[in-house]
């Protein structure tokens, strides 16, 4: 055979170089004998290597050979000579490329084992290792003391009811059924825990959006067994463990016994049992099913549920009240749903049964003003330390206020006196039944609220705060901060300087407000819009202190166009006005108070005028202690510049003009330095005054409403006390008068700041040039300058009573087809389509004919989207 067989050809170039080349184009070291080295075979075709061009070349060729087969081949030697000794085969050495990083499925299952191994004995440790909850504990809570600004004590709150649990043998089935069906349908089967809900929280948590609590009865019930209420992972997780090992260990009934036993319903109730007394005035065995649904209602959350009303102002009692009865039905209507209550039992219960409370433990030990003192309080420490309302209730609190009893007493003492020399609801029951009295005063150095007066008391079962309620439209109270702004600012007259009270404006009755542009404002009817005064008498030009005098309605609602709504909005909100008690609309009744702040802001906010334009945020906390420990947060609020001190000095000097010789007359008889601004509504349906010494800066307010009404909806107060129209001017003024007597009486007289001159007269578009004086007088020297636009023609204002009801807003006294709308609307319907939103030049003028108005002046607002013009 040896003889046929064939001899593989040799190299051209033999020699040397043939064997260096031989030797480059052997295999890898540790490569099997053979491979990537081509063989002759007698069952194979023979196939020759291809000859290289040069040595260059076949230098090259040698050395691709040994990088690429090569590192394969030593690869290959690796995996299968030298097995991989790591105890995780990770990235994996028998696969080549991507491979390497794609695992095994027993690395995977043995890693998700592992995994679950993990997180069971570390579940079943934390389980081990937490206690179950003492509602006993739970359910304690001590005293929060609060003390007058002096130090002494003012009041000591809550605790001793909160103390008591019951069995569940004495919480009555409905009462179980009720808050099954209501808040955890599942709770009888669970095991305690809701996965989904858990990894919702937990996704919350991660992503930093809003935390979620536990969603079961036994997770809630977990959670009221802490003291407070930190969203933090670990607190979480071991109230996860806690309500996993309940679920597994406990009986339902005792879960259930334990949560509402611990449970916060309102009323500083915590548990059933102190719920039952606080509302009803009953044990919880008596409850029956409609008031079971109340207390299941009122667990939602007892500060937006609870109908005595919470803290904020999305919290009031009609807001609360609302909720409440809606949440009551809806928890009957849930029984029948899941089978816990028969429909002929749910029929017995219509929306009038909705249960009559009783008078709290709370407010029976809250007599007088005592209580609107420790809301108030209570709500600046919450704001300030983010506390809930639940962790307030707990107690353990030591409060020093702002407030001084001696000038909280004399407040009290002046409406008092007001309310018995003018209210007489027996004689009178048509008019003087529900008229509400609110004030509050302000230290103008500091801001510090020293007193307020915010209803008849809690004891009398009147839980609203007066001097904390918005919704009483301000007046023309407003028209101080449209001035303020056109000081400051300027208008569009006066190439962006500031102006000067002695700017003249036309004043007269029905004069047709104009936008930015020069266009008169629309009405809804496409009418050019009229604004109206309280009074028909022809005033002409008069400089906008006149105008503040008498408080002339129709220069401010020109001026407002003329300054910029936003400017004047962004003023006011400098002054410590919040932003939403501000309409927001940029129509004319904006400039005459259709604004709702209350009258804590509004004292607040007028001592930005007194304090020479230095804003103070109100305050009424000095001192907090928790656990014998001062919490920090509570040093006064640091001031603000919120105006210049020339125009703030200015605004005072003009409001001491409407104290001296305008519709603030009342507060003459201080006997001091004083500067103010009354404001009344359209109707009569709210009544102002807002005034100020160096010393103290006190709102009045005085409205008519019903306080068991769903709406709360302002009425007219045409008629209280005999007056045929009350105004701001009147009970409000002498009520501020009689209390600033008393608070001030041993505080030395000081005088306001002489004001610096500030801005430039700039009269509003059509007003007169000064012109020559009567003939009987020498004549002054006519001006250089011609008048901007033709006088008109003088219109004499009609004697007698006018043709022309207040109230009708388009009247010409002769035009017999004359309009009936009024102007001035909160909505601003009624008050022009407005083409820009900063306003514009005035319409054509009317000068000043004879005769002085009774009682001029007035105000645009009231509710209801309706407006008018009364006198303040």
């Amino acid at each position: 055979m040896s003889e046929h067989r064939r001899k593989p050809p040799q190299p051209q170039d033999g020699g040397r170089a043939s064997a260096r080349r031989a030797a480059q184009q052997r295999p890898g070291r540790g490569a099997p004998a053979g491979r990537d080295v081509p063989t002759a075979s007698h069952s194979g075709p023979y196939t020759q290597e291809p000859v290289p061009a040069s040595r260059a070349e076949a230098r090259r060729a040698a050395q691709r050979g040994s990088g690429g087969r090569g590192r394969g081949a030593a690869n290959a030697a690796r995996g299968a000579g030298r097995p991989d000794k790591r105890l995780i085969n990770y990235p994996r050495s028998d696969r080549d490329g991507w491979k390497r990083f794609v695992p095994s499925w027993k690395f995977v299952s043995g890693t998700t084992l592992g995994f679950f191994a993990v997180i069971i004995a570390g579940a079943g440790i934390g389980i081990a290792m937490v206690s179950t909850p003492d509602p006993n504990k739970a359910a304690k809570a001590q005293n929060n003391v609060f003390y007058w600004a002096d130090g002494s004590q003012m009041v000591a709150t809550g605790g001793s009811m909160n103390r008591q649990i019951v069995p569940i043998s004495s919480i009555p089935r409905s009462m179980r059924d009720a808050v099954i069906a209501a808040e955890n349908e599942s709770f009888e089967t669970d095991k305690g825990v809701d996965p989904m809900g858990i990894a919702r929280a937990v996704w919350n948590m991660g992503t930093g959006g809003s935390t979620q609590g536990g969603s079961t009865i036994t997770q809630q019930y977990v959670k009221n067994t802490y003291l407070d209420s930190d969203q933090t992972l670990k607190r979480k997780v071991t109230e996860l463990f806690i309500a996993i090992r309940l679920g597994v260990s406990e009986e339902k009934d005792t879960v259930l016994a334990g949560y509402l036993n611990t449970a916060y319903y309102g009323r500083d109730a915590y548990g059933i049992q102190a719920a039952a007394r606080a509302y009803f005035g009953k044990d919880s065995q008596d409850l029956n099913p409609s008031e079971c649904a109340f207390l299941a209602s009122v667990l939602k959350g007892p500060n937006l549920y609870n109908p005595d009303g919470g803290i904020g102002p999305a919290a009031t009692p009609e807001l609360n009240e609302g909720r409440a009865r809606q949440r009551w039905a809806w928890v009957l209507d849930r029984q029948v749903e899941v089978g816990r209550m028969d429909k002929t039992e749910r029929a017995k219960y219509k929306d009038s049964d909705f249960p009559a409370r009783a008078e709290s433990e709370q407010a029976r030990g809250m007599t007088g003003q005592i209580g609107y003192l420790v809301d108030t309080a209570k709500a600046y420490v919450m704001k300030t330390k983010g506390i809930t309302a639940e962790q307030m209730a707990l107690g353990g609190y030591r409060i020093k206020t702002t407030f001084e009893k001696p000038r909280v007493d004399a407040l009290a003492k002046a409406v008092a006196d007001a309310r018995d020399g003018f209210i007489d609801e027996k004689k009178r029951p048509d008019t003087d039944t529900f008229v509400q009295f609110g004030g509050a005063s302000v230290d103008v150095k500091t801001g510090a609220l020293v007193a307020l007066y915010g209803g008849p008391g809690w004891d009398q079962k009147y839980f609203s705060n007066n001097a904390n309620t918005s919704g009483v439209p301000v007046g023309s109270t407003w028209k101080p901060y449209v001035l303020a702004a056109a000081m400051q600012h300027g208008t569009q007259n006066s190439n962006g300087r500031g102006i000067s009270a002695d700017s003249k404006y036309q004043a007269n009755d029905l004069t047709v407000i104009n936008n930015r542009e020069g266009r008169p404002l629309r009405d809804a009817k496409g009418n050019p819009f009229k604004q109206k005064n309280e009074s028909p008498t022809a005033y002409g030009y008069v400089t906008l202190n006149e105008a503040m005098e008498k408080s002339i309605n129709v220069p401010f609602a020109q001026l407002i166009f003329d300054v910029g709504h936003t400017k004047v909005r962004d003023l006011a909100k400098s002054t410590g006005i919040l932003e939403e008690s501000i309409n927001p609309n940029p129509d004319a009744s904006s400039a005459l108070g259709t604004s709702t702040p209350s009258a804590i802001r509004m004292a607040d906010s007028y001592a930005t005028f007194a304090a020479s334009g230095t804003h103070h945020e109100p305050y009424s906390v000095t001192e907090v202690e928790k656990d014998g420990e001062k919490l920090p947060g509570f040093e006064p609020p640091k001031p603000q510049r919120a105006m210049d001190n020339a125009v703030a000095d200015n605004i005072t000097e003009v409001l001491q003009n409407v104290v001296k010789n305008g519709t603030g007359k009342e507060a003459k008889k201080l006997g001091r330095p004083a500067a103010g601004k009354t404001g009344t509504t359209d109707e009569n349906k709210s009544a102002w005054f807002v005034g100020y010494t160096p010393e103290l800066s006190t709102s009045v307010v005085l409205f008519r409403t019903d306080p068991n009404s769903q709406d709360r909806k302002l009425q007219s107060m045409n008629g209280v006390g005999a007056i045929p129209s009350i105004h701001g001017g009147d009970i409000p003024a002498e009520i501020w008068t009689q209390y600033m007597r008393d608070a001030l009486k041993d505080a030395p007289i000081k005088q306001f700041p002489e004001p610096e001159e500030v801005g430039v007269t700039a009269d509003s578009a059509g007003a007169p040039s000064p012109t020559p004086s009567a003939p009987a007088s020498p004549s002054p020297t006519p001006s250089p300058t011609p008048p901007s636009s033709p006088t008109p023609s003088p219109t004499p204002s009609k004697g007698g009573k006018p043709s022309c009801k207040p109230w009708e807003l388009y009247c010409d006294p002769d035009d017999p087809t004359r309009g009936t709308t009024n102007g001035g609307a909160n909505t601003g319907a009624n008050s022009g389509v407005i083409a820009g939103t900063q306003g514009g030049a005035s319409g054509s003028p009317s000068p000043s004919g004879s005769g002085r108005p009774g009682r001029p002046g007035g105000a645009t607002g009231g509710t209801a989207g309706t407006a008018g013009t009364v006198p303040d």
